[in-house]
């Protein structure tokens, strides 16, 4: 059996390294072409709460809430049957505020479940950062400035509570006294 040898050339002095350089080169272009890719491209309501969790001061529940504590207050916390006078500002993740009031009154109840569970974890005087999710939130659901399945970012500060009990034998209060109308004006 006969071989056949081919020869081979030797390669040109610096060839080896262009080579390398060349790849070097493809592959920087390549990962700033990734990298351009993703910018404007906003994280999923998942990884960005994925991501949050791992923040220092940041409390997951098991619910999914996320909150951190900005100020302790004092005292007990509200419960279902309260009605919370409190401030707070909302936002999406991009910074869009969508609702800000600094003290209004709200039943504990009659807000979105993130929103409820977040005040009930509060006490008198404190503020709080909540990362309400979008299934604690409005969901799949657009509610006016809010697109659908968002993250909700509120700065809450609760400034006191009371009870639905005691608010109602108040205003019952201040009915006997004359000190609030009765019936439709006008009648």
């Amino acid at each position: 059996m006969s071989t056949t040898a081919v020869p081979l050339h030797p390669i040109a002095k610096g060839s080896l390294t262009r080579l390398w350089v060349g790849v070097a080169v493809v592959a920087l272009a390549a990962g700033g072409l990734a990298w351009a890719g993703q910018q404007g491209v906003k994280p999923s309501p998942a990884s960005f709460l994925a991501h949050n969790g791992g923040e220092e001061g940041v409390v997951t529940t098991e619910s999914g809430l996320q909150f951190k504590v900005l100020e302790e207050g004092a005292g007990p916390s509200p419960t279902p049957a309260d009605v919370a006078l409190v401030g707070y500002k909302g936002t999406l993740l991009d910074g869009t505020v969508f609702d800000e009031n600094p003290q209004t009154a709200m039943p504990v109840d009659g807000v979105v479940p993130g929103f409820s569970e977040g005040l009930q974890k509060m006490k008198k005087g404190g503020k709080y950062r909540l990362w309400i999710p979008p299934q604690l939130g409005y969901g799949e659901q657009a509610a006016g400035p809010i697109p659908a399945n968002s993250v909700l970012v509120f700065d809450v500060q609760l400034h006191d509570f009371k009870s639905k009990a005691d608010i109602m034998r108040m205003q019952q209060m201040m009915q006997q006294q004359g000190g609030m109308p009765q019936g439709v004006p006008g009648q």
